[in-house]
């Protein structure tokens, strides 16, 4: 058995392929037997720091630990204001004597990796302007139930080349998927993580055509195109990204069979249209309760 007791979650980058199936068949085994497996975290508490707003993170990681026999205990941005009334590594430092692990939803990809360094209990990043590691396990859970198999799949990101797009190909490069993303010139995913996993011999191809990217994948992604902190750029952004809109007439490209994913919330006739979110390939909804599941895994594998 793989032993990550103590072990951060801060990126996928950070585990192998075979450590990240793991995780993987664990949260498969957990959501299919959960009457076993509630006093895994017997008296385990885990710690939730949130900068920014959530649904699925805050409720996926609240029931996560209630389900496993542990707690949780929600921060607000108010309370702490984590770096601005306190230095991140005094909240790492007071919270590690508290708690058996801590989760944290930021903006600063900086503030988790420091969170990481001066806590003595395991960080999971709940998400950071780079990186959305819980949600790309999640993904991919879904993906593995929907197919049977990762290896050969064929993804295409179609969007803002934001951290869950990073996370995406991250985890095309573990698990040996083939992903294209299709995106404006400019909004491109990070340059470092792009040839981070072509180094790792994955094949990822940036387009413009979203059209060329959707042809022939077996899933279509696509996220909002203004993210939290973005606001002020919503006009420009909706006009560059309009040709992007997963509509009918785009998954008409892709295979037959083809599943249509996007993390939530979704601006609905925005980036995706109603029929295809609530159409028959969309695993959407899947997708947002595999969180809980794959969250699960992170949590009995690491506290």
């Amino acid at each position: 058995m793989n032993n990550f007791k103590g072990r951060d979650f801060l990126s996928l980058m950070d585990y192998t392929s075979e450590d990240l199936m793991f995780y993987l068949k664990t949260a498969i085994k957990i959501k299919s037997d959960i009457d076993n497996n509630r006093s895994v975290l017997k008296d385990k508490n885990l710690a939730m720091i949130f900068q920014k707003p959530s649904l699925r993170t805050r409720m996926s990681f609240q029931v996560g630990m209630n389900q496993l026999g542990g707690h949780a205990q929600f921060i607000s941005p108010d309370e702490i204001s984590l770096g601005k009334r306190e230095a991140v590594k005094d909240v790492a430092r007071v919270l590690s004597r508290y708690v058996d692990g801590i989760m944290a939803r930021v903006f600063s990809h900086d503030d988790i990796v420091e969170l990481a360094k001066y806590s003595d209990k395991p960080v999971v990043n709940g998400l950071s302007d780079l990186l959305h590691p819980c949600q790309g396990m999640a993904d991919y859970l879904t993906i593995l139930e929907r197919f049977g198999h990762l290896d050969g799949l064929r993804l295409c990101y179609v969007g803002d080349g934001n951290n869950v797009c990073n996370t995406l190909i991250v985890g095309a490069s573990k698990f040996g998927l083939d992903m294209a993303v299709a995106c404006p010139k400019g909004y491109e995913p990070n340059k470092d993580i792009i040839e981070s996993a072509s180094k790792a011999g994955a094949n990822i191809k940036i387009v413009n055509d979203p059209i060329k990217g959707v042809k022939g994948s077996d899933i279509v992604y696509t996220d909002t195109w203004v993210s939290m902190g973005q606001e002020e750029e919503k006009i420009v952004r909706n006009e560059k990204f309009k040709k992007y809109q997963v509509n009918e007439d785009l998954t008409s490209h892709a295979k037959e069979g083809h599943i249509v994913m996007h993390c939530l919330p979704a601006h609905r006739n925005d980036e995706i249209t109603d029929g295809v979110m609530d159409g028959p390939n969309s695993a959407i909804f899947d997708q947002a309760e595999n969180r809980l599941h794959a969250q699960k895994a992170i949590l009995a594998l690491n506290l």
